[in-house]
Parts: C-alpha cells; structure tokens; sequence
C-alpha cells in the first residue's frame, strides 16, 4: 500500500466513528508495518562517487600537500581489483542481507559502545518556554497536565493512528517513536544495551516520578485501560511530594551520569540486592520519568535560559537536581518550581525530530481546556522505590558526584535568542533559511580562527526504513570562497552576493544528496567497519591524518525544527570544539552554543557575539547590492 493512501487511512481512523470503540483501532491492521514495508532500503553509494566527494571535501580543511597525499592513497584503494572494491561488495552483500546494512553498525558504533558519560557528551536537552506558575501547586499542576498530554501521543502510537510524516513528498520511517516509550539503556562493560518494554504481552501502565532524589512508581491507567485525567494524577502527585520532603537521601540517580564502565561496574553492584533490583527494573519499564526539580538560584533573564538549558543537559551538579534524573531513561521530563521546563533524552533510540513532534503535540494539549471532571474513584498511594545503599554503593555515588561536578564545571553553554530575524527573511531572498544559518556559522567561525574547520550537520534518512542520520559536510569549497571574500575589501559586494548565493546553493545540493542516501560519512565508516569484520588489516585510507582530521568536527551542528518556541542542547563532540543546535522561528531564531572551559581556545558566549554579526552582516549584503537582472 502506498504512502498517500496510508496517510488518508491514518486520518481517518484518527478520528473514530461512532460505531467503532478507540480500543479496538489498532486491531483493525498493521498499519505501522504495512507503511514500514513500503519503505525503500537504505542505498549503499557507489564507491566511485563516495571517493571523488570526500576528495572535494578535504579540500577546505587540509593543505595541498596533505591531501596530495591522500589522493594517492584514494587511488589506491579504488584500484580494480583493490581492497575498496572488495569492502564495497561485502557493503552490498550486507545491504541484500538486512533491512538496512548501518542501522545495527550505527546504534553500536555511535551510541552503545562509546564509553563516554551519556550526560553532556551523548543524551540532548531541551528547553521548553518557562511556565507562569511560581509555586509547588502550579508545578504539580502543569506536571499532570504534562503527563496526560504524553500519554495522549503515546495513544496514537499504540494505535497506530499516529500520522505518517513526509519530506519531499516522500513518506518517512516512523519507527523512531516506536522506540521512545517503555525504553531504557542498561550498562555493560564493553558495550551498552537498549531494553523496550513496549512491545511484550503486558506492555507497561507506570511512569517514573523523582522527587528530592527520591523514586517512585506512578500507575498511569486506570483498571479499565483508560488513562488517568490531570485531576487524578495530580492528586497522586500531591502525595509523592508530602512523602519525599526529605532533602537528606542519597542520590543514586547520580551513577547514571559516570563513565560507561565505571557505571556498569556499579550497577551489578548495586542490582545484587534484590530490592535494589525491583526498584531498577521499576525504572527501567516506566513508560517515561518526570522530575519535579527543586529551583535553582535566581539569575537575571538574560542568562536565565542558558542556565535552564544545563539544568536540562546535567541538572547542575550534585548541590542541585543532577540526582534527580535517571540518565539511561530515554524520556525524561523536567518541571522546576520556578516554571523553567524542558526535557533530557537518552539518543540511542531516537533523533530530536520524534522527540520535538511528541513535545509540540503536548504543548498544544497543555492548553487545551479540561473538558471532564473525573469522578474521584480513591486511588492506591504510589509505590515508593527502595534502595538499600551498601558502603560499596555509597563509595560509588560519591566518586560519581565528583566526575560529574567536573563536567558540570567544565560545560559552558549559552542560549541565543536571535532577534532581529527568522527563517522569513531568507525565504524572501530564495534561499534556504537552513544554508543560510550555515553559512553564517561558516562566517563566524572563519572570523574568529581564520580558516574553517570540518562541520557536521546531521540530515535525516529517515525516507528509508530504520533510517538513522548521515552528514552534511557545511565546510565546502564554495562556503570557503564566500568565507574567504566576505571580508576582502578588493571585492565588490555584487561577487560576494554571487559566492554567497552559490555557497547556499551548494549546501542546499549536499542536504538534498544526503537525505536521499548519498553522502560519504556512514559509507566510508561503513567500509570501515566491513574492514573490521572481515579480520583484514585497515585500509591505509582510515588510517590517514587526512581521514582523523575530516572526522574531528570542531562544529558540531544540528537544525531541530519545532512548532513551539523551544531549542535543543548538547555538548560539543571533540574537546576543541562546539556544539551547535537551532530552530530557526518565523521572525527569529534560537540558538544553543556549547563548549568546554577546559579548552582555552574556544568560548560559546564569543561564537553567540560573532554569529550574530554574521548573520546581520549578510543580511546588510543583500540588502544593499542591487539584484541582478536576470
């Protein structure tokens, strides 16, 4: 069955007739599959043209003498007969084989097995809009409603009446938020795992609420299915928080910010106890965590919402809320006394466009007003979640909290409200808002270190089924020749105009090839990896300084679109450099920017100053050179 058709199914079932009981939609087809199968797989790119692309892509960031090397190198891979040749067919054997030939690579490579803290280096934040409610009620209140607004969405999902999405005209693969719910990461010493608690007999009916580092269990769904209303969550709410008032527990929420196998270590540790155990497990199958944070220290508004995005990312240290998350969770929550609200997730399931779909939806629900009072059926007291923490344990949490104050330490991030325009103004121009946000960072960073760097942009393959992301490369040679004129005070600005036209143009080119299957980063990593399984010795083209360099992204970058006024964070992917995340609104554009203290070289409040002259200088560029006739 073809995409438009499903489409129209899921609108219409979306809406049930009278005749036909909500409960019994998902039973009426396997529409989910139906429209997964009819996904086309994953293309493996021709090594040719993966081969001339990251030649040109090499270009901007390495010298002539380098990438002569290189080139030799790349002519001897490709050779008949040669060792390319050889790993692109066991590429293409893979391909026929599975599903899709990386997505399995992907997960273990990208997330499983990097043994780095999830917190910061792995799991985004987002901030949401601050909330008007100043006191314990107003949060407890908005919570609820939150709640309900989740399990809403998650309906759909069990249902199957979740709309398909569409890019291009082409259908996407919804699999994404089938993963996002019920999910968890466990520890393990070499490589993690992801548990889904979704699809077994008896899916799970509880969530996860922490509150002053306590946990508790908080059934969800009524005896008959339904989901409980804001007025019934509330109340069970207003009892988890009168029975954790202490302030004096332990916070064990806190081993799940520690290095993989550090964490790993103490989880079997801690899971030895057999109540430790249940109270993990209880986690672990939770539909999703919501944390009621305690406030954080007053600052002023204009770095009130740089300060709402760490807590979202790392919650503060040990003094504030980091002991009250549980990182491995894949969704979590956040609702602060004092209004500020946003999420954490863990990545390994899901990219942010799921996770910001799921986040507009509950937005829209929150204002909608109640309809039904429930009938106030006594509800059971929510289970309180008990650890028994041995010395061992103890000794864990504390080596935790100092690894993690250090990193909170070292995390420098800023929010930017950009404000003087959105994505309107390019759309006037006709030219991409996203190439142009690019090529505004391409401008402030050639500004601050005279030369680019590799930058990674993450585009979407999501047209092909279990689609993950690949790379558009922002550092291109035309974004080089506009960077490179832009300040050049021999060039007349009706040339600067023209590189930056064909820059974003160029940008736009890549974007297009690689949603559609064919960019060079997953190939060549891909070929990697098939080196690997094969037991034959690393082909010297990944052994190159050429290749380390071209995976060193001293920008780390990604556009999250949303509906509502929000914008993701994370942490920079190599010790020298950014991360950069945005969601570019009709008449302005969010920013996130974040680097480590620890490296003298960058500073995120210094690129937030020198993109935003960027992006005012280019606007003055085409505002002041008269268009050409055409």
């Amino acid at each position: 069955m073809h995409g438009a058709m499903l489409a129209f199914i899921a609108r219409s079932m979306a809406k049930p007739s009278g005749l036909l009981k909500p409960v019994a939609l998902g039973k009426l087809t396997g529409r989910y599959l139906a429209h997964q199968e009819g996904l086309p797989c994953l293309p493996v790119p021709p090594l040719q043209q993966t081969l001339d692309r990251y030649l040109l892509a090499l270009q901007p960031i390495i010298s002539e003498e380098e990438w002569n090397h290189t080139k030799g190198l790349v002519d001897e891979f490709q050779k008949p007969g040669g060792v390319g040749e050889r790993l692109q067919k066991g590429l293409e054997r893979r391909a026929r084989k599975t599903e899709n030939w990386l997505s399995d690579w992907w997960l273990k490579t990208a997330y499983l097995e990097y043994r780095l803290p999830v917190v910061v280096h792995s799991n985004p934040g987002v901030v949401l809009p601050k909330q008007d409610f100043l006191d314990q009620q107003g949060q407890l209140r908005f919570a609820a409603k939150l709640i309900e607004g989740i399990l809403d969405f998650k309906t759909m999902i069990d249902n199957e009446t979740l709309p398909v999405e569409y890019l291009g005209g082409k259908p996407l693969c919804m699999n994404q938020y089938y993963q996002i719910f019920s999910s968890c990461r466990i520890p393990g010493p070499k490589h993690d795992s992801v548990v889904n608690y979704a699809k077994g007999k008896k899916p799970s009916s509880h969530i996860t609420v922490v509150h002053n580092f306590q946990f508790f269990e908080l059934d969800v769904y009524s005896s008959d299915g339904s989901p409980l209303t804001t007025d019934q969550i509330f109340i069970q709410l207003e009892k988890i928080w009168n029975t954790s008032l202490q302030t004096n527990k332990e916070p064990i929420g806190i081993l799940t910010t520690n290095h993989r196998n550090s964490w790993a270590k103490a989880y079997n540790h801690l899971i030895k106890d057999k109540t430790n155990k249940e109270s993990v497990r209880s986690i672990e199958k939770s539909i999703f965590t919501v944390c009621l944070d305690s406030p954080i220290p007053r600052v002023s508004d204009d770095i009130y919402k740089s300060r709402v995005a760490a807590q979202m990312l790392h919650g503060g240290g040990s003094r504030w809320n980091s002991g009250n998350r549980w990182f491995d969770k894949t969704l979590q929550f956040i609702v602060a006394e004092d209004g500020s609200c946003g999420l954490v997730y863990e990545h390994a399931p899901s990219e942010g466009p799921p996770i910001v779909a799921l986040l507009d939806h509950i937005v829209e629900y929150t204002k909608k007003p109640e309809l039904v009072r429930s009938p106030m059926i006594p509800l059971p007291m929510p289970k309180k979640l008990r650890f028994n923490i041995t010395p061992e344990i103890k000794n864990d949490i504390e080596k935790a909290k100092q690894n993690l104050n250090i990193m909170v330490q070292d995390l420098d991030i800023k929010v930017m409200v950009f404000h003087h325009f959105g994505k309107n103004f390019p759309k006037l121009e006709k030219i991409s808002p996203d190439a142009f946000i690019q090529m505004a960072l391409q401008l402030a960073y050639y500004r601050m270190y005279g030369q680019v760097c590799a930058t990674y942009e993450s585009a979407s393959l999501r047209m092909f089924r279990l689609g993950r992301t690949d790379t558009i490369r922002s550092a291109s040679v035309d974004s080089l020749k506009f960077v490179q004129a832009m300040d050049n005070p021999s060039k007349q600005n009706q040339e600067k105009v023209e590189l930056l036209r064909r820059a974003t143009q160029a940008h736009r080119a890549y974007t297009d090839m690689a949603i559609r299957g064919n960019a060079i980063d997953r190939h060549l990593l891909g070929m990697k990896l098939q080196a690997i399984e094969d037991l034959v010795s690393m082909p010297e083209l990944f052994m190159d300084t050429a290749y380390a360099v071209a995976m060193h992204f001293n920008l780390s970058t990604s556009q999250v679109p949303a509906k509502i006024d929000c914008v993701m964070c994370f942490g920079p992917v190599v010790p020298d450099g950014y991360g950069v995340c945005y969601n570019p609104m009709d008449d302005h554009i969010n920013f996130a920017m974040s680097a480590y203290n620890s490296c003298a070289e960058t500073n995120a409040a210094r690129l937030a100053h020198y993109l935003e002259k960027a992006l005012l200088d280019m606007r003055l560029l085409l505002q002041s050179t008269p268009k050409s006739k055409l």
